[in-house]
């Protein structure tokens, strides 16, 4: 009778609350990783909101060319951080780590492209002084500004291994798209939102009066800018 009230209770019995000690492991996991996805958004927008080439030349087109061009712009630099994104979650790093020689060509490829952006924002600072009204630059097409700004990220090897950090820093060795989603798809809001700042902040009336003044000094760190960072580029060895 004792063997049968003992089965009876049984199937309610404290051994049935072995399992709750593991909640408290979950949220201790799910804390950690929300941790480390708020660390990689504040890194990202960080890295992505400082003064860079594609920042400074997004804030050179606001105010020279107008909102349109500079938002075109924007764009393909988004497209570009979207595919090293893409590239970082489905494992770029191996890649690179079997053809390291890829890295390098990029590096080439980018750092010429950096010094072609500095001879032009050089020849357009020897361009003499205009009047006000014409100041205003005829902007490139918005399919060849999506282009220009979609090679800069491309032929960045910052913007590879900014991604593969916050990639790696963010989602466990375990973590599949779950885990990868929400850092890829939080880290590009915040580009969007960073880069259409700098397209509207830069592109106002006040913004655009304050280039017609310093347009030549503007273009001239530009070319200082790009002719450092394409240096820097072809010369590294790591």
């Amino acid at each position: 009778m004792l063997a049968g009230w003992m089965t009876k209770i049984d199937p309610v019995s404290p051994l049935t609350s072995l399992d709750r000690p593991w909640k408290p492991r979950s949220m201790t996991a799910s804390a950690f990783l929300s941790a480390n996805v708020l660390l990689a958004y504040t890194a990202y927008f960080i890295g992505t909101a400082s003064p860079g080439p594609s920042n400074l030349a997004i804030m050179s087109l606001a105010m020279g060319s107008g909102r349109k061009a500079a938002f075109a712009f924007a764009l393909g630099v988004m497209s570009g951080s979207f595919s090293w994104a893409l590239l970082a979650s489905l494992g770029l790093s191996a890649v690179l780590a079997t053809y390291s020689q890829l890295l390098v060509a990029i590096r080439v490829v980018g750092g010429l492209y950096l010094l072609w952006l500095a001879w032009r924002s050089a020849r357009s600072a020897l361009t003499p002084q205009m009047p006000l009204a014409h100041t205003t630059r005829t902007p490139d097409s918005s399919q060849r500004l999506y282009v220009r700004g979609l090679l800069l990220h491309l032929t960045n090897p910052k913007a590879i291994l900014v991604w593969l950090s916050i990639v790696s820093l963010a989602v466990p060795a375990t973590g599949g798209t779950s885990h990868t989603a929400p850092v890829v798809l939080g880290c590009m809001g915040i580009g969007v939102f960073v880069f259409s700042s700098y397209a509207v902040l830069f592109s106002t009336g006040t913004a655009r009066r304050i280039y017609s003044s310093i347009r030549r000094w503007l273009d001239g760190s530009l070319a200082v800018v790009f002719s450092v960072a394409g240096v820097k580029l072809l010369s590294s060895r790591s």
